[in-house]
């Protein structure tokens, strides 16, 4: 049985730099990832199907974010800048345009004027119920549920305002190589100084008391350290404790337990299509749509699946499709072929191109449902009203013993995104760091 100074569950981008910080402190980590590859919802694939690597799960860097880019900087991986047209599609006609809310300067006036947080459809009734306005919450909770994942009912108004004030669309950028070049050089350095990263290691038990912890996998191996890092997704931990996955904790963590369930996790649907050709910058759709779509990013339309992106600026072939919150979650037991052909059906309609056709053109895909997943359960985090005291519950350690990571307890605008994962697994290890008894 070996033993390390700390025991981390979960080898996605919050686990690994954990453990890469640790490591680098010169302590000595065992890594225990339930899956078969490392990364969480990084996955990035390479295979004789896609003409280039592809991304299953995060793709872009969502601004200048300075753990990430500085990371990329001491790995030596570099980074695209991603230049792009945001475009929308309604009532048959191509626009370019960002402004995804009819009245959104009015909206976020009033929501700036809020003064005690609610769940952002009790401020849209409260202020916005007129029938005048039944297009602009519609647009609202679209918008929340594509970019946030996230389901108004219960996302808190306060968390959707200031990520809205802080939004930074000009910076955004693509890993070269794709994302998981960041996280093996993360593992990498790990493994180099004798530090295991286990794959296979479904952890289902974590036996603890001050500075002692013992974690036993389902296939009937023990590991102890001084102290554990919990680097699963929220979804995880949120499932039902008989679920595929799932955690428990000798003696129970109830208070932590509670917190947990005060967080947001959302669902999601990425689906990868990649065609024979740009046909989007044809000239037979250029004269069928009235447009010029070749420096097309995002698409935006009122359809089943209701967001493409392209490459840009690459002129690539690969359009990539995104449903989110609370329609990917209705759809998360569909067929992977139904939900990539509920996907042609939007192109073709958008697009003006027979279904067939499209089918015809197609030359690889692949349907990455996040929320069907049995060791993510789901996308990323978001706020409900009670989540910030529920952070601070999470962020303080058991005992100095049992600590919490993930980008569910990153706390400002860029929650959700790799920088937060990346910036609380690096946290949680200066903090473990801090403890005398390690």
């Amino acid at each position: 049985m070996k033993t390390t100074d700390v025991i981390i569950i979960g080898a996605g981008a919050a686990g690994l730099m954990a453990a890469y910080t640790l490591v680098k402190a010169g302590k000595t980590v065992t890594v225990l990832e339930a899956r078969n590859r490392i990364g969480g919802r990084i996955h990035t694939i390479s295979n004789k199907q896609f003409s280039t690597p592809v991304e299953l799960g995060a793709e872009f860097i969502h601004g200048d974010l300075p753990v990430t880019l500085n990371l990329l900087k001491e790995a030596g991986i570099g980074s695209t800048d991603v230049g792009f047209e945001m475009w929308q599609h309604h009532n048959g006609k191509f626009e370019q345009s960002d402004e995804f809310v009819e009245g959104w300067g009015n909206f976020l006036e009033k929501l700036n004027q809020l003064e005690h947080d609610m769940p952002l459809n009790d401020f849209l009734q409260q202020n916005f119920s007129a029938e005048e306005y039944a297009s602009m919450r519609t647009q609202i909770e679209n918008y929340v549920a594509g970019y946030d994942t996230a389901d108004s009912t219960d996302a808190s108004a306060f968390a959707l305002r200031n990520e809205w004030n802080h939004e930074d669309e000009d910076a955004q950028h693509r890993v070269n190589g794709g994302y998981c070049t960041m996280i093996n050089y993360l593992a990498d350095t790990c493994r180099n100084a004798g530090n295991d990263v286990l794959l296979n290691a479904v952890a289902r038990q974590v036996i603890w008391k001050n500075d002692a912890v013992t974690v036993t996998t389902t296939n009937g191996n023990s590991y102890v350290a001084g102290k554990v890092i919990i680097a699963l997704p929220l979804g995880l931990l949120q499932a039902p404790k008989d679920a595929e996955g799932a955690i428990t904790f000798s003696p129970p963590l109830d208070e932590q337990e509670k917190a947990i369930n005060n967080i947001g996790f959302g669902s999601v649907i990425k689906i990868l299509l990649e065609f024979n050709d740009v046909f989007w910058e044809s000239d037979a759709v250029t004269q069928l749509t009235g447009a010029n779509l070749s420096t097309m990013g995002f698409l935006f339309a009122n359809d089943e699946i209701p967001t493409f992106w392209t490459q840009a600026p690459a002129h690539s072939p690969l359009l990539t499709g995104w449903l989110g919150g609370p329609p990917a979650y209705d759809k998360k037991d569909m067929p992977d072929e139904s939900i990539m052909q509920l996907a042609i059906a939007s192109l073709s309609r958008v697009f003006k191109i027979e279904p067939e056709a499209l089918h015809n053109k197609l030359v690889a895909w692949k349907v990455a449902n996040w929320t069907a997943k049995a060791y993510t359960r789901g996308s990323y985090a978001y706020d409900k009203v009670e989540s910030p005291q529920a952070r601070k519950i999470l962020l303080q350690p058991v005992a100095n013993t049992v600590y919490f990571a993930g980008e569910y307890l990153y706390d400002g605008p860029a929650m959700g995104t790799v920088e937060a994962a990346l910036t609380s697994g690096k946290n949680v290890a200066e903090s473990v760091l801090k403890n005398k008894q390690l």
